[in-house]
């Protein structure tokens, strides 16, 4: 059952105007991780808002929680390899480096 306590990084994801929807389902005190999914929505259209669901999805994991990706719409194409080796968002590494280290994390990603 999902809570209505969100993250801090999901209300990050509502103000990223779409690109990235976050559900947590809380710990409810057991001690147990908090469970994530990041549903990415955007391509190569958008490189920058493309990568926040990776990047977020390897902190996340960092600090000790259980994280799913969810590709859907223009995000599938990122994981097409001369897609995600030619995305470089603004700001950010390049995009297979985000990949690299969600699939080193080995988070599953749905597309």
């Amino acid at each position: 059952m999902l809570k209505s306590a969100m993250h801090g990084c999901a209300g990050l994801a509502a103000m990223a105007g779409g690109s990235v929807v976050a559900a947590q389902e809380g710990t409810g005190g057991s001690g147990s991780p908090a469970k994530y999914l990041l549903v990415g929505l955007c391509g190569s259209e958008n490189p920058t808002r493309a990568n926040f669901p990776f990047v977020w999805a390897s902190a996340l994991k960092a600090a000790g929680n259980d994280v799913r990706i969810e590709l859907a719409g223009d995000a599938t194409v990122l994981m097409r390899t001369p897609v995600s080796d030619s995305v470089t968002p603004v700001g950010w590494p390049p995009f297979k480096e985000a990949l690299a280290k969600v699939v080193e994390n080995k988070i599953p990603i749905f597309v």
